[in-house]
């Protein structure tokens, strides 16, 4: 079988397995779009009508919650699309794009929060506690709920990470949103409802920086998180007539598609076809300890001969 078409059946297993994957993950964003969705409008049009920043707050954080779920359904149908003479590992690294702008919404959506509340501190308005309680336990339902159906995904989509951490900050929200309606109705405690909403827009912060970090290293190259460069070096060199090991570099292609490419020096005079033997062990033994499956290795030796002579492996 010819390179280019053991090459052409790996990248298809490959994009297979991806889109089985996000054929789930889409399923799951469209019932959690439809019900955020539903829930934004409950929750601005409450928030104007009792009075209540928390609500308005949550709201926000519910509008950037329908904006990510929409990014990570393009990000989903785009990632497991194959490689083309353009782009020869697909489309793989839009997930880090479109994770990272919803990083971005969500700082942008803090800031806001944060401003308002601190206005609201020194003269909290009078707010409907009884109508804020019951909207944000609405809400604290819906999110956590939505939530729950992005968990299994998350480890292994950042898109659908984000999505899932705009859901659950959301539904944390939403719990502080509570809180403060039910103190509302309890102390008559006005100041509890920005300083919910102070509560709120930490939280959502904490969040956005992580992703913005994961996202970050992904565009930059950076090594998969929890990968100990170090051990991989030293499992290569263990490895039976490996020499020297140098130039190892180490990235993401996408979430959870990490890639190498290094120079391996083997010891002694291999001939072409045991140093091509040796590379397949190198290769088999990356993908097996260290999930890493896009792996390019460089063999050096002093003398590599040919077997026979032929020129031919």
């Amino acid at each position: 079988m010819s390179f280019d078409r053991r090459y052409r059946r790996g990248v298809a297993h490959e994009h297979g397995r991806l889109s089985a994957t996000t054929d789930h993950h889409r399923r799951m964003l469209w019932i959690a779009l439809g019900l955020n969705a539903g829930l934004l409008v409950v929750e601005v049009t409450a928030g104007f009508v009792f009075s209540s920043l928390a609500l308005l707050a949550d709201g926000v954080h519910q509008a950037t919650d329908v904006v990510a779920l929409g990014i990570a359904l393009v990000a989903s149908s785009l990632v497991p699309k194959p490689g083309s003479a353009r782009h020869t590992y697909g489309l793989m690294r839009f997930e880090a794009i479109g994770a990272q702008v919803n990083a971005l919404l969500l700082v942008a959506a803090s800031v806001w929060v944060i401003a308002e509340a601190v206005s609201r501190l020194d003269d909290p308005d009078s707010v409907d506690g009884v109508g804020v309680l019951v909207v944000a336990l609405v809400a604290f339902a819906v999110n956590g709920f939505s939530a729950m159906l992005l968990a299994r995904g998350r480890s292994h989509d950042l898109n659908v990470r984000a999505a899932w951490l705009h859901l659950s900050t959301d539904a944390a929200g939403s719990l502080a949103a509570a809180v403060a309606g039910a103190a509302v109705v309890a102390f008559d405690a006005r100041l509890a409802d920005p300083i919910a909403s102070l509560i709120i827009a930490v939280l959502v912060l904490v969040g956005a920086w992580q992703l913005l970090r994961d996202t970050t290293n992904v565009l930059l190259e950076g090594a998969p998180r929890g990968l100990d460069l170090d051990a991989l070096e030293a499992a290569l060199i263990e490895q039976p007539h490996v020499e020297a090991v140098h130039h190892l570099h180490v990235w993401e292609l996408g979430s959870e598609v990490p890639a190498l490419s290094v120079h391996v020096v083997l010891d002694g005079e291999p001939t072409l076809h045991d140093a091509q033997a040796r590379g397949r062990t190198l290769k088999t033994m990356l993908a097996t300890r260290f999930g890493i499956e896009h792996a390019t290795v460089e063999l050096e030796c002093h003398d590599c001969e040919t077997i026979g002579g032929s020129g031919h492996p």
